[in-house]
């Protein structure tokens, strides 16, 4: 296969090259290599110029284990909205909203649970290096952004939290990835130091589907490796 954008790939199928939509504008580059193995969806939009959304790659280790890696960037959102009832962080009768908007922030969750008022944003990753997960794979002003205002609603009295959820099953820590964008790295930890959760989970990814799994632990020392 190749990528020549950030949004389609040519995959083989069937013997035949298809144009396909990648649901995951990150770099990717350690995963969608020539020769891996991909899982497509097929779109029944019969306008859109393509006919699959490319939503798994099998990642092939150094240690010769084989991880399947979820791509759909819209899909740990839905599954942080499957697991955060059951998660432990509030009580059963918390009441939890999508897309709630905020001095003119949009945060992915707010959670009232009796006297607690809290936001939740999540990040998808889909990095991983030596068992290591990384966030983010490409510099995201965004990313900066969304902590900052994170750490803004704790000094407003709420309770705020950032939810890795790393797309995949195997990884041993997280940490943010600083050799790729070091302003994302010492946002998370000001954020942290300012009373923002950093929380990180993994999870169980199968050809049809990716649900949260385990915690995984965190940590914020700061990591300049090469990228």
């Amino acid at each position: 296969m190749d990528r020549p954008n950030r949004f389609i790939a040519h995959v083989q199928v069937d013997g035949k090259t298809e144009t396909v939509h990648v649901k995951n504008t990150g770099r990717c580059r350690e995963l969608l290599v020539p020769g891996c193995t991909v899982y497509l969806a097929v779109s029944d939009n019969p306008a859109r110029k393509t006919k699959y959304d490319l939503v798994t790659v099998d990642k092939h280790r150094p240690d010769g284990t084989v991880w399947r890696i979820n791509m759909d960037s819209q899909t740990p959102n839905d599954a942080a909205a499957e697991w955060l009832p059951s998660s432990g962080l509030f009580s059963s009768r918390a009441v939890i909203r999508r897309e709630v908007t905020h001095k003119g922030s949009r945060f992915d969750f707010y959670i009232e649970d009796g006297d607690t008022k809290a936001f939740l944003e999540v990040k998808g990753c889909t990095l991983e290096r030596d068992g290591h997960a990384l966030f983010p794979d490409a510099p995201t002003e965004r990313g900066v952004k969304h902590l900052r205002e994170l750490a803004a609603c704790v000094g407003e009295g709420y309770d705020a939290y950032v939810l890795i959820v790393i797309q995949m099953k195997g990884v041993s820590a997280f940490s943010p990835n600083d050799a790729t964008d070091p302003a994302f790295g010492e946002a998370m930890r000001q954020a942290c130091t300012d009373g923002v959760r950093i929380l990180a989970v993994d999870c169980r990814v199968t050809k049809e589907e990716m649900c949260i799994d385990a915690p995984v632990r965190v940590d914020l020392t700061e990591r300049r490796g090469a990228e």
